[in-house]
């Protein structure tokens, strides 16, 4: 018996090494700088930045809470071969905070890039700030820069490809800012507040002018109670919310007890949607994309809280 155990834990080993072995043997010929971010959606603006010029990785995937998320040993791997750690910092990664925070001088937190007196202070949180800004385009231009001017340390001699990939993407960025301003003005201003799982949107609700309340606070590690949703349930009845919204890295347990609550208060809300918050979707996806991810939350939020489609 011990002999059988002892061959099945080598065979274990084997299949580990010689998987590591292989993503080695794979970029064995690949020069190129190694950038490893912690969420997808700061991979995407180095793919957006760096182009063909260096290859990434994320360790957080889609529909990863950054909030909770513990290190694998795979993911120390990637960062003890990385080049360049980029993360959003603010105390967005949680957990992982105090290890990016000591890997060296090689790791970045390119959203505290970003003007103090741009951020949303957030007293309630674990950091200082609110972490997601990702959810204002414009503010998402900061980020663009700070990585543009990673890389270009990084690769001194690809500096001016950066900066013009980054200028080019800052057009873009600029035409979701505006698209944002405008497809939020069409819900009815009575109705104009979006509902989440957790207080992930206030850089979109400040940007575009939408009220927002999340029933979790700044981070899915704070609890929601029963007084959160009974106030939770009087606002909705009261300014006859029609919808309300689930988030792809989040439980939709918070939202469903709403839901319930206010049934039980003789009116009716109905799911709006899956919000992408802390992550964005699948890669080969147009939600993949930082844009996309992005377009989707405004036509989903759009489309649950009006009721008129003509003016869609």
């Amino acid at each position: 018996m011990k002999n059988s155990v002892y061959i099945f834990l080598l065979a274990i080993l084997f299949a580990i090494t010689t998987l590591i072995g292989c993503e080695d043997t794979e970029h064995a010929d690949d020069d190129r700088p190694f950038v490893v971010t912690t969420t997808n959606l700061i991979r995407d603006a180095v793919e957006q930045v760096g182009g063909d010029d260096v290859r990434t990785t994320s360790i957080m995937g889609p529909g990863v809470d950054p909030h909770l998320y513990r290190a694998t040993p795979r993911d120390f791997q990637n960062m003890e071969r990385a080049d360049l750690i980029l993360y959003n910092g603010l105390f967005l990664e949680g957990r992982l905070s105090e290890i990016l925070a000591n890997q060296g001088d090689h790791t970045r937190a390119v959203a505290e890039s970003i003007p103090r007196d741009k951020l949303i202070e957030a007293s309630d949180f674990g950091g200082t700030y609110d972490p997601h800004v990702w959810f204002d385009a414009s503010l998402w231009m900061h980020v663009v820069d700070d990585i543009a001017d990673a890389l270009s340390k990084l690769l001194p001699e690809k500096a001016d490809s950066f900066r013009v990939r980054a200028e080019a993407y800052h057009e873009e960025l600029q035409e979701l800012h505006f698209y944002a301003l405008q497809r939020i003005q069409n819900i009815p201003e009575q109705r104009r507040i979006l509902i989440s799982s957790h207080d992930a949107f206030r850089y979109f609700g400040k940007a575009y002018d939408i009220e927002v309340r999340g029933l979790q606070g700044l981070s899915t590690a704070t609890e929601f109670g029963v007084q959160d949703v009974s106030r939770m349930v009087s606002l909705i009845v009261e300014r006859e919310i029609p919808a309300i919204f689930v988030e792809t890295s989040v439980s939709t347990r918070s939202i469903e007890s709403v839901i319930a609550g206010v049934r039980q208060r003789g009116y009716e809300v109905r799911n709006g949607g899956s919000l992408y918050s802390d992550s964005m979707g699948a890669r080969g996806t147009p939600e993949g994309t930082y844009a996309g991810m992005f377009r989707h939350n405004v036509e989903t939020i759009v489309q649950a809280l009006t009721d008129d489609p003509e003016i869609l």
